[in-house]
């Protein structure tokens, strides 16, 4: 989904820390992953091992000379750059969202977003890319590198669209409003597996996502501009392709060459299409209830 050239960017929405020199260390070697499984995106924890996550801490200087987001300022920078897209896409959600949920009378504060390289410090603990995005709840921010993007691409067989790319920040966005409404806790509920609460709490997010990619084309920036331009097949296919990427029966099957739902911490890849889709179909909140469907394969059963 591409942004208007017109749309006005406000990049004190989005923190940058991609600029700071420091020490970067591996995922592992300790509580690091342990507090971020249950809202990280879309990698089974018990897959990590297979793709060389874990271990003993290593250091190795963060790279420097990114681009700032302070240089984002039009809807032309956010198709142009991801940083930029990140930011447009974050503030698209803010519009929809923080509109959205007082209808049901509930308040709900903005996110915090944090772009960073390498390595980041969060209220969750200490992270590293080879998470990949994730929201934290003890700060409320979610956390981007960039780089995962590609990862999306090349490793787990996304299309690399620019509505795969923001499907992935109105995920996280989504588990913000979970942390909102008080569904995100269901994650620490039922262990894994397919039915367990984690696997839940995940679909709805990308049930969440879909709503508002259903509504992305009516969200305005603040002089009235619409940030989106109107969704078109291709960025339907875009968005799906990037939640199949990322489903627990393709990271397992890729990993080992077999299918464990008893080890599913996200739900499938087909689960994740059809929720999805739901959200975007219904646009309404209360067709995305995950946490008591009886058949997760089938919204609405």
């Amino acid at each position: 989904m591409s942004f208007n050239d017109d749309a006005r960017l406000d990049s004190n929405r989005v923190k940058d820390s991609r600029g700071r020199r420091g020490t970067k260390i591996a995922a592992g070697g300790g509580g690091i992953l342990v507090v971020l499984l249950a809202a990280m995106f879309g990698i089974n924890p018990d897959m990590l091992a297979q793709f060389g996550i874990g271990g003993e801490p290593s250091t190795e200087q963060t790279a420097t000379g990114a681009p700032e987001i302070a240089e984002c300022k039009t809807g032309a920078d956010a198709n142009a750059r991801q940083d930029c897209r990140i930011l447009a896409t974050t503030q698209s959600l803010d519009s929809f969202w923080l509109s959205y949920l007082p209808k049901y009378n509930v308040k709900v504060a903005k996110p915090g977003v944090e772009i960073f390289s390498g390595r980041v410090d969060t209220a969750c603990g200490p992270a590293t890319s080879a998470v990949g995005p994730f929201y934290c709840p003890g700060d409320r921010v979610a956390y981007f590198d960039t780089a995962f993007f590609a990862d999306l691409q090349n490793n787990y067989g996304s299309d690399g669209g620019p509505l795969a790319e923001e499907y992935v920040v109105a995920h996280e966005y989504g588990h913000h409003i979970q942390n909102t409404i008080g569904t995100l806790a269901a994650s620490q509920q039922g262990g894994t597996g397919a039915n367990s609460g984690s696997v839940r709490v995940e679909l709805q997010a990308d049930c969440f996502a879909g709503m508002w990619a259903g509504y992305a084309a009516q969200t305005k920036d603040a002089n009235g501009n619409t940030f989106m331009k109107p969704l078109t097949e291709a960025d339907l296919r875009s968005a799906l392709s990037a939640a199949a990427a990322v489903g627990d029966d393709r990271i397992q099957k890729a990993a080992t060459g077999r299918v464990n739902p008893e080890g599913w911490t996200h739900g499938s890849a087909a689960q994740r299409e059809v929720w999805f889709l739901q959200g975007y179909k219904t646009g309404d909140i209360n067709q995305c209830d995950t946490l008591s469907s009886k058949n997760l394969n089938k919204p609405g059963a």
